[in-house]
């Protein structure tokens, strides 16, 4: 099942971290959502909302959609500035569906090894998860060239996770984060390619796995499930 995000709020958000101001300038972060979401504050993620009440304990297995990956605003073009780094539609295409391949593999096998099983069935025990990267930078990208094309950077660029979760049941939307991260900078100039890309993507899904995991495991606790 694939998750197509609003164009409305996906735009919103592009031009939102498109500026260098903070999380909380840059939206001026209503407390409550239109959908009753309440803001969290002190979360591991940029920006959360949450249902009051919300009980995520109650959910031992897991429904989740294709990632919905949209790269960062004129981001072709600025690729396109230098004939040798044109990227055809075709390979951005690509690279979307490799990113969504990515996501599903890191947060299953997270998640699996938590002791959350990964279901096609909706049910009483089963939370929804509808995850889409935006704002997705590569700065090396595969490219096709007649020559060897290289790119020296410190970073392979950054990507924003914007997640939101239902009850299976009901259908109501019981939470809903943002966040934003780059991959670390080296310090030094290096290489960047199809390899380090995906190592870099691969430590910055690690991070937001690893958090939804403990999200879940301390909801399970405090719940006493």
């Amino acid at each position: 099942m694939k998750f197509k995000m609003p164009m409305a709020l996906l735009i919103f958000f592009m031009m939102a971290f498109a500026s260098g101001l903070s999380l909380a300038k840059q939206l001026e972060l209503p407390e409550i959502t239109p959908e009753g979401l309440h803001r969290v504050e002190g979360t591991r993620l940029a920006l959360v909302y949450a249902e009051p009440g919300a009980d995520l304990g109650q959910y031992q297995r897991i429904y989740m959609t294709d990632a919905y990956v949209a790269f960062k605003k004129n981001w072709q073009r600025e690729q396109r500035r230098d004939y040798s780094n044109r990227v055809t539609p075709g390979q951005m295409e690509s690279i979307k569906s490799e990113v969504a391949e990515l996501f599903r593999t890191v947060f299953t096998e997270t998640l699996e090894k938590g002791g959350y099983k990964l279901v096609n069935e909706l049910g009483g025990d089963v939370l929804i998860v509808r995850p889409a990267i935006i704002n997705l930078d590569v700065v090396a990208p595969e490219k096709q060239s007649a020559s060897n094309v290289y790119t020296l950077s410190e970073t392979a660029g950054q990507m924003t996770l914007y997640l939101e979760l239902y009850d299976s049941v009901t259908g109501d939307l019981v939470a809903k984060a943002l966040d934003p991260k780059a991959d670390r900078q080296s310090g030094y100039i290096r290489w960047q390619n199809r390899v380090t890309n995906r190592a870099a993507a691969r430590r910055i899904m690690q991070s937001w796995a690893d958090i939804m995991k403990t999200a879940l495991d301390e909801a399970k606790n405090v719940s006493g499930q």
